[in-house]
């Protein structure tokens, strides 16, 4: 069998044996090697100066490029189908560098209503001081009611966040390249495991890594995917800005992405029974998650995202508005009151108050976020302890 005909591998596969990177030495090691440098080396200027154009591919500064962040991010575009990875610093360093990288002044973006606070932020407060418009959609239709001749991209969350509606990906696709835009999806609660935007029409990826990618609560980054004439106008605008992801940071993340797939599995299993639990509770007004039957948009998930995965993160809202949620936070045994998400432990916190502190009370409501509203993210915890915790926790409001 030629290597053309070969069966391509599993995701979980893949996530163990990322892309090595080429020493032109006998042996390599089995973990990925630490680049920890700011600086490298050349033999003359002349070799230099060609890699510092971008003539030669090579390395040069860790703001530019380190192998370590590159293995890093070639990984998650295997994962993803992509062509071609960049690394950042955070989540938000690549969210705003994929803005800017293709939004310049008098031009207009077309965003899903429900996106997380930090977008959100960006997209109302910081883009608008350059002249760049944003109009809000909670549907291809609007979406499509929403684009000008001035459109250069459409924004959306596979799974928004916190209030876990699932975006129509192939349909926001058509909507905005029939207007010569960009899809670009923010699919950090779905992670590869769960959606592959980029083969549904999306031409750009962007996650946080430090959520799921990561999964231990313990790095920082971000990583935007997608073909590679794309991806040269975000690196070219990483360089420019500085949130490039250091190597220490890239190694955490690459040994979290080898255990992504099965922590993602497990995580959905537990968050379908969690959410399923805490619906029948007296103590409970509402629950969000896409799995749940009679939900407006269950289909739709059904359809979107991989069969019998409907994320990690369950929302959660109690009776009697913030002060229940709040107490219910504080009464938890086993959950971490935290900001992120993704970890090996469950995190709750209240949205208004934290993730979402930017939008103010219209932005809220408009929004679909309740003022009460709990972000239960999921971890490793065994499924009928966290019931049980939940569940006492409730009783006693």
């Amino acid at each position: 069998m030629t290597p053309a005909h070969r069966r391509e591998d599993a995701l979980q596969t893949r996530a163990v044996h990322p892309p090595a990177p080429e020493t032109g030495l006998l042996g390599r090691a089995s973990a990925p090697p630490v680049h920890r440098t700011a600086t490298f080396t050349f033999d003359s200027s002349d070799s230099f100066a060609t890699v510092m154009s971008d003539h030669t591919r090579g390395y040069a500064y860790s703001r530019i490029d380190n192998p370590t962040s590159d293995a890093f991010a070639q990984a998650v575009a295997g994962l993803e189908g992509g062509q071609d990875g960049q690394p950042f610093a955070s989540g938000m360093a690549a969210i705003t560098t994929t803005l800017l990288a293709f939004l310049s002044a008098g031009d207009h973006v077309v965003a899903q209503r429900r996106l997380y606070g930090g977008t959100h932020h960006v997209l109302t407060r910081v883009l608008p001081r350059w002249g760049i418009g944003v109009s809000f959609a909670d549907s291809p239709q609007e979406a499509a009611a929403a684009m000008t001749d001035t459109t250069r991209l459409v924004w959306c969350e596979t799974i928004s966040n916190p209030t876990l509606r699932v975006a129509d990906i192939p349909a926001l696709a058509a909507v905005a390249h029939a207007g010569g835009a960009l899809l670009a999806v923010d699919s950090t609660f779905a992670t590869p495991v769960v959606c592959r935007p980029l083969s549904m029409g999306a031409d750009l990826v962007v996650h946080s890594a430090t959520k799921y990618i990561g999964g231990h609560s313990d790095a920082t980054g971000g990583v935007v995917v997608g073909e590679r004439e794309h991806l040269d106008a975000v690196r070219a605008l990483r360089t420019d800005l500085g949130g490039s992801l250091a190597p220490d940071e890239a190694f955490l993340l690459l040994r979290g992405l080898q255990t992504l797939p099965l922590r993602v599995e497990r995580q959905n299993r537990t968050a379908a029974r969690l959410a399923e639990g805490l619906a029948v509770h007296r103590a409970v007004e509402r629950v969000e998650y896409p799995g749940l039957p009679g939900r407006p948009d269950h289909a739709l998930a059904e359809a979107v995202l991989a069969s019998g995965r409907f994320g990690g993160v369950v929302t959660l809202t109690p009776r009697g508005g913030k002060e229940a949620a709040l107490r219910l936070c504080d009464s938890l045994r086993l959950c971490h009151i935290v900001t992120s998400l993704g970890g090996t432990a469950t995190g709750v916190s209240h949205v208004a108050s934290t993730s979402h502190r930017q939008l103010d009370d219209d932005a809220l409501t408009a929004a679909g976020i309740a003022p009460g509203a709990i972000r239960v993210a999921v971890g490793l915890e065994d499924p009928d302890d966290l019931l049980a915790d939940f569940h006492s926790a409730l009783d006693g409001l």
